[in-house]
């Protein structure tokens, strides 16, 4: 598989760090999830995201724990860390550290604000909902004249966060083949959020998509088109429809024993 020999430590955390070593896993990484241990006793966070690796109980507090976690290090390619900004630093298991350590180390970090800019921010706790509500993209995400309706943990935790981790992470991987050395890796959900929006935004600035409060919800793809969207039937379950090009919206109307010059149907673009 594509990434086998790599080898991942991966810290325990929620949702983004454990799918961004998920992916990592599912294409031939060896990934190694550090649980937190107490007095002994294994911490666990009720990962469901941990197909594919194998797990060892920590406790980065003790001199043991940090013995053990070092030596992980030296012999690994990546280490994925979902903790906010200086947590790692005062553990004495920051990029500086760990990166002398093994100069060859990917250290991917996976915040929502990042590890730069305004401390009071970047520093704070939030969720899913907060980092995509900062980017500017759940403003696009409901109805015509309906309240932002977040798409559950997809866009933040997932795809925003989680996956932009891995891919930063890949881009590493390759920059290290020319420079020999790693480096560190700053994911931050709002950037995710953000990017995976860019046909938005860019849409938005050329007049091809518009994102106005009193107009989203009326575009093509975001349920402005009725032949782009979602129809309860009669047994009360629900269908999608996406009839976009001409040939497939006649035969949508084909289908439905429609015509749409004998039935003086509008123009299928009229709203």
């Amino acid at each position: 598989m594509a990434l086998q020999g790599i080898k991942v430590v991966e810290i325990a955390g929620l949702a983004p760090a454990p799918f961004a070593g998920l992916c990592l896993a599912d294409f031939g990484a060896s990934v190694v999830r550090v649980d937190r241990s107490k007095n002994g006793a294994t911490i666990t966070n009720m990962d469901t995201l941990s197909r594919g690796k194998r797990s060892i109980a920590l406790d980065l507090k003790s001199e043991e724990g940090q013995k053990v976690f070092k030596i992980l290090i030296s012999k690994s390619d990546v280490l994925i860390e979902p903790f906010r900004p200086g947590v790692m630093e005062r553990l004495g298991l920051g990029p500086d550290v760990l990166l002398a350590l093994n100069p060859r180390l990917i250290y991917a970090r996976m915040t929502g604000f990042g590890q730069g800019g305004d401390p009071d921010v970047s520093k704070a706790a939030g969720h899913d909902t907060n980092y995509i509500a900062l980017s500017g993209v759940l403003s696009a995400l409901r109805s015509a004249g309906q309240k932002p309706q977040p798409p559950a943990n997809l866009l933040g935790d997932f795809g925003g966060g989680g996956l932009i981790c891995a891919f930063g992470i890949l881009l590493a991987l390759m920059e290290r083949q020319n420079s020999g050395k790693g480096q560190v890796v700053d994911a931050a959900m709002v950037d995710g959020a953000a990017y995976l929006a860019s046909a938005i935004f860019s849409g938005n600035s050329v007049g091809a998509w518009s994102n106005d409060l009193d107009t989203v919800g009326t575009n093509l793809l975001d349920g402005g088109a009725h032949f782009y969207q979602t129809y309860e039937c009669k047994d009360g379950k629900f269908m999608s429809l996406g009839a976009i090009e001409p040939q497939f919206y006649a035969e949508l109307l084909k289908g439905m024993g429609l015509d749409e010059k004998q039935d003086n149907l509008p123009n299928r673009m009229d709203r």
